[in-house]
């Protein structure tokens, strides 16, 4: 079995997405440091994983999860654990920070709706 996976980041509160055959494998060769993209970024947490039959199909959706709308996904997905776990480790602060420095808030009310 072939793994897509997200991990979030303890320093930066971002998320890194990958896939592998072997999950715990990665994540060990991913907080070693080993993997340069996340090298300078741990710690890294295993936040979600999927299990996909072929190595076609992980890829697939590691390109999704990728993507702004799988990014989308992600955030609605893991919603209702996301803000407290960001909010203890600290993270949140770099999340939400924005040059005036009011945050996410004023991002919503600057964007235009669509119809």
């Amino acid at each position: 079995m072939t793994y897509a996976y997200v991990l979030l980041s303890d320093q930066d509160g971002r998320f890194y997405v990958g896939s592998t055959g072997d999950l715990r494998a990665r994540l060990q060769k991913h907080n070693s440091g080993a993997v340069p993209s996340t090298a300078y970024r741990r710690p890294l947490r295993l936040i979600y994983y999927e299990g996909c039959w072929s190595t076609d199909d992980a890829r697939r959706r590691e390109r999704y999860l990728k993507s702004g709308r799988g990014g989308r996904y992600l955030k609605q997905r893991l919603a209702s654990w996301l803000a407290p776990n960001l909010i203890r480790s600290g993270a949140y602060s770099v999340i939400n920070r924005s040059p005036s420095g009011s945050g996410l808030a004023e991002i919503r009310s600057n964007k235009l709706e669509r119809h």
